[in-house]
């Protein structure tokens, strides 16, 4: 995919990343497509924090792809650092022709680079394809995750 670079989101981007999110399966029921207040508010908290980087995959100018990188420390592990990515998403008419596989590649080598000692991620149990593609990258299902809707 020579045609995409990735790069820090700006507010700029932030309507075609939230149509990214909301073009989705499961996205469609939670997310909208208008930016509004809590979409400012996320954008410019994950902004200015250092640990968190909302990349996009840009092609020309149209926004292709976006995931968030966030970087968290620990003490397990030694005092690790761990790279977790969510909300990754390529734009539904690029799926299935290896721009998901360039975004991961992209971001396991920054946190490589940073001296992170793992990459994690969550993913839906539903999303059986997305299961796939992860374990042919190298994840493994070791963990079963839980969260506690607020």
């Amino acid at each position: 995919m020579t045609d995409v670079i990735f790069r820090e989101a700006v507010r700029a981007d932030l309507p075609a990343i939230i149509a990214l999110l909301a073009d989705d399966v499961l996205g469609k029921a939670r997310d909208f497509i208008e930016v509004d207040e809590a979409y400012e508010k996320a954008f410019a908290d994950i902004d200015a924090d250092p640990r968190n980087h909302l990349v996009v995959a840009d092609a020309g100018g149209e926004l292709v792809g976006c995931m968030q990188i966030t970087y968290l420390p620990g003490l397990g592990r030694h005092g690790a650092e761990r790279s977790l990515i969510e909300a990754v998403r390529v734009r539904s008419d690029r799926r299935g022709r290896g721009l998901g596989r360039e975004m991961m590649t992209w971001a396991i080598d920054r946190a490589r680079e940073r001296g992170c000692a793992l990459v994690q991620l969550t993913t839906d149990k539903t999303r059986t394809d997305a299961h796939r593609f992860y374990r042919n990258l190298g994840f493994a299902a070791s963990h079963e995750g839980m969260k506690l809707a607020l």
